[in-house]
């Protein structure tokens, strides 16, 4: 398995998941998962930096109860490895990857997405900040950026500016057959 995090970065993660506000994204995305499960009969959930499971509590907040829930993040080994699933969520996490390790995690996201992926990105600053002075998002690049990286992996089946902070967007992929 190629590296997708360097101890260092692990260690400012964890420092930064101790703060209740990081990570809740999840929770305003949850609505359009619930929907893309229940129009595609979705039963299993892959949760690719899953942080606190807060896409889990989302879900369930949307009528989602009976789904097989597979969180995966490094800063949380009890999760496990990350294992694939009919849909892979992968909800503003890009974002936050080490530059250079960039290219493993779309990898790594490819090799769990049999079928169905909903990821998205956030293009602009964080309001949070590391413990070494860094802007808690690593990458600020626009979608013209990264839609050349996702396409290398996934044909694009929906794309959506985000609608909650205009900074960043969604998209709906399938692994490129």
């Amino acid at each position: 398995m190629n590296q997708t995090i360097s101890d260092e970065y692990l260690e400012l993660q964890k420092e930064l998941h101790k703060n209740p506000g990081y990570g809740v994204a999840s929770l305003s995305f949850a609505p359009l998962v619930a929907e893309l499960i229940n129009k595609c009969q979705i039963k299993s959930v892959s949760d690719y930096g899953a942080g606190k499971k807060n896409l889990l509590k989302g879900l369930e907040l949307n009528g989602i109860s009976e789904i097989n829930y597979q969180p995966y993040d490094p800063v949380f080994p009890e999760y496990g490895k990350p294992l694939p699933a009919e849909l892979v969520c992968c909800i503003d996490v890009l974002e936050h990857i080490e530059p250079n390790l960039v290219e493993n995690v779309i990898l790594d996201l490819a090799k769990i997405t049999p079928h169905l992926g909903f990821f998205s990105i956030h293009t602009g600053p964080a309001q949070k900040i590391l413990a070494d002075g860094r802007n808690a998002h690593l990458i600020q690049k626009s979608s013209s950026w990264w839609l050349p990286k996702l396409c290398e992996h996934f044909d694009i089946i929906q794309l959506q500016n985000h609608q909650f902070s205009g900074q960043g967007f969604w998209i709906v992929v399938k692994k490129k057959d």
